[in-house]
């Protein structure tokens, strides 16, 4: 059997993912937004400026892989507490903090809740042209695995019940005459009813299915997955 490539398989995910990058810069000073936007424009990135932080989030949420250039003082809302909402609202979304008043503690604060890198101005190019590209490549990442589950919840949605449970006492480790015993039903129907979750899961064997559940979060235990089917 001729299996379809990962990508054929997820094309969401690999539309998304290979989408242009942008590079956001929200910074209160203009001569830094425009330095910035044409040092990203010279690597070959797309980049978009904001003097604030509210005219940023003013924009909807960006759908392809992207990093931001962020101030740590700006007037309205500060760079630390835009970054609690972004770590909340948009996952896929790396930060670069960018100040010229930083100090240790706001460092580690920053680092702490995720930030790519802390730089004090002025600061090297080349040095933040490697945190952007690594930047990116997270939030690639992140897109990707994002649009993977995507595909893997609207699967399970098309399941009916029946076949929840089923699904649920199979990967906890049930043969199909015990699900068949815990569920009422004969193994005949139990082995009808897998082969129709192997089928929507787009399931080639049941460690696929096992690794759907757990992205799922599906119950490990019996009486877990019987609780999360009813």
């Amino acid at each position: 059997m001729i299996l379809a490539s990962e990508t054929e398989r997820e094309p969401e995910a690999a539309s998304t993912t290979l989408a242009e990058p942008v590079v956001f810069i929200v910074d209160d000073d203009v001569s830094v937004r425009e330095s910035l936007q044409a040092l990203i424009h010279y690597a070959g990135l797309r980049a978009e400026t904001y003097a604030s932080a509210r005219d940023f989030l003013k924009r909807p949420r960006a759908v392809v892989p992207n990093c931001l250039v962020l101030d740590v003082r700006l007037p309205d809302i500060g760079g630390l507490e835009l970054q609690r909402h972004i770590a909340s609202q948009r996952k896929e979304m790396p930060i670069i903090f960018i100040t010229g008043y930083g100090d240790v503690p706001m460092t580690v604060q920053a680092m702490k809740a995720g930030a790519v890198e802390f730089l004090t101005k002025p600061f090297d190019d080349e040095i933040l042209l490697r945190a952007v590209r690594a930047a990116i490549a997270r939030s690639r990442a992140a897109l990707g695995e994002a649009a993977r589950m995507s595909v893997i919840e609207g699967r399970y949605a098309s399941l009916s019940r029946r076949e929840r449970e089923v699904m649920a006492l199979v990967v906890s480790g049930l043969l199909n005459k015990q699900v068949g015993f815990e569920l009422g039903i004969s193994e005949i129907t139990v082995k009808a009813h897998r082969r129709q979750v192997m089928q929507k899961m787009n399931a080639i064997t049941l460690a696929d299915l096992i690794n759907a559940a757990q992205k799922l979060q599906l119950g490990r235990t019996h009486d877990a997955a019987l609780e999360e089917a009813a």
